[in-house]
């Protein structure tokens, strides 16, 4: 087992500042943000010290979107939504909970360590401009056949 790399001014503040906020940013926004307090940073920093955060368990990297990484300061169990039309990535309200892990364990055998899961839909800005022209899109992803799954 590897020791735990130190924690760097660069990683201090990356750290600070993606905990700052509750937007999920990618490393291009984290990138923006710290260069406000570390001018002279290169992307290429940013990205490696979110990857080493990340493997320390210091953040969260979401990679369920199948697009950009993206990063939450927040490394408590929780669960996300993402809009399917401006890729928005919000929080499930902490109070609502789901304890799926115990009854696989029952139902399957496995013996589950963890999950993930994403919820989808139009965030509240989206639903308002657009209505009824994303709900064809909306349905096309709820209709999923069991072959699919």
């Amino acid at each position: 087992m590897s020791s735990p790399l130190r924690m760097t001014r660069q990683r201090q503040i990356i750290l600070q500042e993606l905990r700052a906020v509750k937007t999920h940013p990618c490393a291009d926004e984290v990138y923006e943000m710290v260069r406000k307090r570390l001018p002279h940073i290169s992307l290429g920093t940013v990205y490696r010290n979110l990857e080493v955060l990340s493997d320390q368990g210091e953040i969260l990297k979401i990679e369920i979107t199948g697009k950009l990484k993206r990063f939450d300061g927040n490394t408590r169990p929780h669960y996300h939504l993402r809009c399917l039309n401006c890729q928005r990535i919000d929080d499930v309200p902490e109070h609502i909970h789901f304890n799926f892990d115990a009854s696989l364990n029952i139902a399957t055998g496995y013996a589950i360590t963890g999950h993930r899961l994403e919820f989808v839909g139009l965030c509240p800005e989206c639903s308002e401009h657009h209505g009824q022209r994303l709900s064809l899109k909306i349905q096309s992803h709820l209709d999923v056949r069991p072959s699919d799954v």
